[in-house]
């Protein structure tokens, strides 16, 4: 039997995760670095120039994310006045899980979805589209919330954005190397005492690292979200003590047959359910970022929350 963990030790877990991730990248980017500066002879200001891209880089990832992620799918604030039950419940749902209140989000489209994103608890959003607010009643918009706020909660928002992020980059350092390495972008190559042949096999391996990449980055970033999203259900349930709301709003989601035009591949894990649909079925591919809404609502209707449950 696995071993079970709490809620704090999770929490520890995606702080460590995301540790990993942000300097096995930024050391992934320092190779690249000395291997071009090698390769093409561009001597040590590449290294220089190397160093402070991997800074900036991690700079922007920790304190930006947020905004990237609201931008790239058109989220706007929410007028308080305009949405007034959505910030009542988002207010009633963020006590009952002992976080402050996150800055509240609306993504203009009827495709319903919502998301969350933010470093932290302190510093966290989150977004729903116009569809969900049409769709769900206020104990379904009250799942859907508590869900997303148990994924500001777990600090699941930083870990994914993280992994997302990284994901691209990667995809565009594969464009970067098949160009250099295919289309004979390599120009002052190393000659003399096997230089050339060296310099051609690590032109290869950074091609087929650069192709393979981005496949292991989804697989991971697949296998994560899953795990999330079943923990982000449960603890939301147990936040409002109730897992029949957000099951309603799953099997609504579920049935919506549109797609989110906003979301993109490198986003689509951050959203409550797949905005192109791809977890309907029964089962999940490898690459899927979310598990089946159907095991989902079974788990969640056979959940029994203790009536002095606080999340």
């Amino acid at each position: 039997m696995a071993e079970r963990k709490n809620l704090y030790q999770l929490i520890g877990a995606n702080k460590t995760k995301t540790f990993v991730f942000i300097i096995g990248f930024s050391l992934l980017l320092g190779l690249v670095g000395y291997g071009l500066g090698w390769y093409f002879r561009w001597g040590t200001g590449i290294y220089l120039l190397f160093g402070l891209f991997i800074v900036g880089y991690n700079l922007v990832l920790y304190y930006s994310s947020d905004r990237l992620a609201l931008a790239v799918n058109g989220a706007r604030p929410a007028d308080p006045s305009e949405f007034y039950q959505l910030h009542n419940v988002v207010e009633e749902v963020a006590i009952a899980a002992g976080i402050p209140k996150p800055r509240v989000y609306l993504i203009p489209t009827d495709a319903p979805n919502a998301f969350a994103t933010g470093r932290n608890p302190s510093h966290a959003s989150i977004a729903v589209t116009r569809g969900l607010l049409a769709a769900m009643n206020r104990e379904e918009l009250q799942g859907v919330v508590a869900h997303e706020l148990s994924h500001i909660r777990n600090y699941d928002i930083l870990l994914m954005t993280v992994v997302a992020i990284i994901g691209g980059l990667l995809v565009l350092f594969r464009d970067v190397f098949l160009r250099w390495g295919l289309l004979g972008g390599g120009g002052r190559r190393r000659e003399g005492r096997g230089g050339g042949q060296l310099g051609m096999i690590l032109v290869i391996v950074a091609i087929v690292f650069a192709i393979i990449s981005p496949l292991l980055v989804a697989l991971i970033r697949a296998a994560i979200s899953r795990q999330r999203e079943y923990l982000a259900d449960a603890s939301g349930a147990l936040i409002v003590r109730n897992p029949y709301g957000l099951s309603s709003a799953l099997r609504k989601l579920g049935a919506y047959e549109g797609k989110l035009r906003t979301a993109s591949a490198a986003t689509a894990h951050m959203f409550i359910a797949n905005p192109f649909g791809k977890d309907r079925g029964r089962s999940a591919n490898p690459f899927a970022s979310h598990p089946p809404i159907e095991e989902r609502v079974r788990r969640l209707e056979q959940l029994e929350v203790p009536p002095d449950a606080a999340g």
